[in-house]
């Protein structure tokens, strides 16, 4: 394991392949850094840098509980690339993760060379929205994580995908810390709207999407692919919310496309 102090706090992260080109790769909710395990190996393999490191209140990195804003994750992010001295890279995230990559790019937009959306969406929270994620952040702090994960494996992975994917999706859910997964989930209750955002990206954008997805669906998808100045989207087919893990090659394939152009 490789840690590093930043921002007051431990984070574990994977720095993998050599080179002046850099992809930064953050995780979803509730999972940890090995979600990224296939685009680690293959893109290093590929001549790249690779960095992938668990968020704050996941996988090695210390659990803080409360509420973590997306501002809080993007600027450790930040802080590590700082320390790893790395200015400039492409930057991805998936779900929650897809949504750091918004908030980091309205804060440091400047140090992004190109973006992947992964499985995201946008919009601000809607009222009831909030209830829900709060309501969660309840239930995961008194029951634990079990019991979730349990209910939500097969919208997170197709259920035509069981086998070593689910298990993994399975596995890092249910070894969440909750009062970690707790603190994001009252956080992404109160992001903004990053749709005026879309508009003023200019570094190429990979908007990626499971055809099956049922948490982020196509549209929300190409609503911000509509946004997005030249951005390019892929369905991936037979894919839910996990498509880098349900389809590597196709999403590997797609995020080749854009390293290609940033």
């Amino acid at each position: 394991m490789t840690i590093a102090s930043v921002n007051g706090i431990t984070i574990g992260y994977d720095d993998e392949g050599t080179g002046d080109d850099v992809l930064v790769l953050v995780h979803g909710h509730p999972f940890d850094r090995s979600m990224w395990r296939p685009q680690v190996e293959h893109f290093s393999a590929a001549g790249l840098r690779v960095i992938a490191a668990d968020l704050r209140g996941y996988g090695e990195s210390t659990v803080v509980p409360g509420v973590t804003p997306l501002s809080a994750f993007a600027g450790d992010v930040a802080a590590l690339l700082d320390h790893l001295e790395i200015d400039r890279f492409v930057l991805g995230g998936l779900s929650m993760g897809g949504q750091i990559v918004l908030e980091f790019q309205r804060l440091h937009g400047e140090r992004t060379r190109g973006l992947i959306l992964a499985d995201t969406f946008a919009q601000a929270e809607t009222p009831q929205g909030r209830r829900n994620r709060n309501d969660m952040a309840d239930r995961l702090l008194r029951e634990g994580m079990s019991g979730y994960a349990d209910e939500v494996l097969w919208k997170m992975v197709a259920r035509h995908n069981a086998g070593p994917v689910s298990e993994h999706v399975s596995r890092m859910m249910h070894n969440a810390p909750a009062e970690g997964a707790a603190a994001a989930l009252r956080g992404r209750a109160e992001r903004p709207d990053y749709t005026e955002l879309l508009g003023t990206i200019t570094v190429p954008t990979l908007v990626v999407v499971g055809s099956d997805d049922e948490y982020t669906p196509v549209p929300d998808a190409e609503y911000m692919h509509e946004r997005v100045p030249g951005s390019a989207l892929v369905v991936v087919d037979g894919a839910a919310h996990m498509p880098n893990l349900e389809r590597p090659e196709v999403f590997n394939k797609a995020v080749g496309e854009l390293l290609a152009q940033a």
